[in-house]
Formats: structure tokens, C-alpha cells, sequence
């Protein structure tokens, strides 16, 4: 069969012997076209090199094709503004949407705009994910206006009760535990901890709340004199965080930072104070980012799965673009133990 040009869904119809709209359903992979009458029409599609025009297809199902991601500006040391960890994460979305036949809208937002007017009532994209948010409190209402609004999210994040969204996290709580554990292993007993234990930043407080947990198991005490609030994820905030610790003059022999970056910035005040690290005090983050690794020493940390995370994201936005039940969910945690905490 010759065709002049580009070749249609009507040129397939000709060439198989069967109706525009029936090969339109098998090329969708529709359950209403047999399994044999697809392949045909899909050889024939292949024989007559013909391609589905996307910008068509989505204009009659009324879909984008395009999920949008919004990250929201983080403090950072190189004016980047976007946490080491959730780069990590942005690769294993970008990913799993080409692999499922999505287009990805990446947007930088400030917490101070009102980024949720600006998708609420567009068609840019199909559905939102949600990575980074600062104080949660301060979020909620955004949430709940976009949830109002019918707007399709999920969210990275804490797993709340009420919540508005559907939110998909890491166990922050085992993770804290873990770490608790692993530096009560290694004969620590006074465990500082770097991170705000609020509700406002509630992936920190669930970190805390597992470290908290596994001193009690321990038969160890919390002494809130050892927890120094660090609201920002940041080098700067872990540094100035463990400066406050050490003016208070106040023991301790391991410190347990609610991030890498926090983590970093507190090793780097301790080697400013000769403070020597693991021989004097253990130290263990949390996220696993790649210069975790490469530190001097090495950082223990928990491994947060960005892969399974970026998958898990996708495949439940579009569970709910299509309708189908979605379920908040969290993901299981890793300790990596390295040289930062090993006595």
C-alpha cells in the first residue's frame, strides 16, 4: 500500500479491514479489541511507520500529557537553593514519568507566592508532586486549598493524620530509631540531637520521636538540654546548631543530626573546635546524599530509596488522574553505618 505523506489512523483502518475507531482502541491497548486483531493493527501501524499524534490524542481525552513538579526554594551553600537530596530525587521522577509516556514540567517556587493559584485552574499539567516544603504549618493551607480545588498532588513528605493530600515518605521514625540504636551500640550514651522536634517540621519530629524511643528501650533519658533546634536543612544551621550545644557546656558523646547537611555543618564545628570525630564524639546523619560518603570520615547516615520514591510518586499521580484509589504510603529506611559513628 503507497501513501502520499504522513500516514493516518484511517490508512491503518484501510489496510486491516476494520473501523477508525477500532484501530484508535487497539493502538490505546483498549480490552474492547482482541488480542489478535491488535497485533495486526499494530504491525500495520509499524509497516506504515505511522506515529500517534500526542497533541490530538490528548485533546480529546482532555489530558496534558504532563505532570508538573514543584520544588520550593531551600537554602543552600552554593545559592542553588535546592537540597543535594532531593536532586537525587528529581533524576528517579524525571525518569519514571518517560518510562510511563509523560512529559515532566519542573517549576522553582518560593513559599511566599501563591503557587498554588497558578496551577489550580491551568492545564499545564495533568497533576502536581510536591517536593520540599519549610515549615509544614505554614504549607497546610496551600494544601488545603489546592485539595479544595480538586487539583490532583502528592506530596513528598511526613504521613499525618488529616491531612488534605496524599503523601508518600520514608519511615522517619524506624530511621531515627535506627541511628539511636546503632550509637547506643557502639557505647554511646549522652546523643545529642540537631533538628527542630515540632510540629512544624514534622519529617524532623518523627526522627526524633524513633531516637527518643530507642534511648527509653535503652533505658537512656532525652535530656532536652542535647536537642538544639535547627529549622533549616542546611551546612550554616547544623554548624551554628552545634555551637549553641557545645556553649552549653553541657556532656555529650554522639550527636545525631536530622539531615546530612545539618550533619555536616556540625562535624565541621567540631574540627573547629579540635573536637575530634568518631574517637571523641560519633556523629550520624540522615538522607545518604552523595557526599556523605566522601567526608573525612565518612558519614553514617539513612539511606532514603530516591528511585523507589520517584516511582512511587508517578505511579500514584496517576492512579489519581485516572481515578483509581491511591493510598498515603510510607517506604522503609536503610542505616549505612561508616566511619562518623564507629568507635
Amino acid at each position: 500500500m503507497q501513501i502520499k505523506g504522513k500516514a493516518t489512523s484511517f490508512d491503518i483502518a484501510h489496510l486491516t479491514g476494520v473501523s477508525q475507531s477500532t484501530v484508535s482502541r487497539a493502538l490505546r491497548d483498549s480490552p474492547l479489541v482482541s488480542e489478535e486483531t491488535r497485533l495486526r493493527i499494530k504491525a500495520a501501524a509499524d509497516q506504515l511507520n505511522y506515529k500517534v499524534d500526542k497533541n490530538a490524542s490528548n485533546l480529546r481525552s482532555q489530558h496534558s500529557g504532563t505532570l508538573a513538579l514543584l520544588l520550593f526554594e531551600d537554602p543552600t551553600a552554593d545559592d542553588s537553593h535546592i537540597n543535594p537530596f532531593f536532586l537525587s530525587m528529581l533524576g528517579s521522577i524525571t525518569r519514571a514519568c518517560a518510562q510511563r509516556g509523560y512529559d515532566l514540567l519542573i517549576s522553582f517556587q518560593q513559599f511566599s507566592y501563591d503557587w498554588h493559584a497558578d496551577y489550580a485552574d491551568t492545564k499545564k499539567a495533568d497533576g502536581i508532586i510536591l517536593l520540599g516544603y519549610g515549615d509544614y504549618l505554614a504549607y497546610l493551607d496551600k494544601l488545603q486549598k489546592l485539595a479544595a480545588q480538586g487539583t490532583r498532588t502528592v506530596r513528598w513528605g511526613a504521613v499525618l493524620p488529616d491531612q488534605p493530600d496524599v503523601s508518600i515518605g520514608c519511615d522517619n521514625f524506624q530511621g531515627g530509631h535506627a541511628v539511636a540504636a546503632h550509637l547506643i551500640e557502639q557505647g554511646c550514651r549522652r546523643i545529642a540531637f540537631l533538628g527542630d522536634a515540632s510540629s512544624h517540621y514534622p519529617e524532623f519530629f518523627e526522627r526524633y520521636r524513633g531516637y527518643a524511643a530507642a534511648l527509653a528501650e535503652a533505658g537512656l533519658a532525652a535530656d532536652p538540654v542535647l536537642q538544639v533546634d535547627a529549622a533549616e536543612s542546611t551546612e550554616q544551621a547544623g554548624h551554628a546548631a552545634m555551637q549553641t550545644l557545645l556553649e552549653r557546656r553541657a556532656p555529650f558523646d554522639a550527636v545525631f543530626a536530622a539531615s546530612d547537611l545539618l550533619a555536616i555543618g556540625a562535624m565541621g564545628a567540631l574540627a573547629a573546635r579540635g573536637i575530634q570525630v568518631p574517637e571523641q564524639v560519633a556523629v550520624a546523619g540522615f538522607d545518604d546524599i552523595p557526599m556523605a560518603r566522601f567526608l573525612n570520615p565518612p558519614l553514617t547516615t539513612v539511606l532514603q530509596d530516591t528511585k523507589l520514591a520517584g516511582e512511587t510518586l508517578v505511579d500514584n499521580l496517576l492512579r489519581l488522574i485516572r481515578n483509581e484509589p491511591v493510598e498515603t504510603r510510607l517506604l522503609p529506611v536503610k542505616l549505612v553505618a561508616r566511619r562518623s559513628s564507629l568507635r
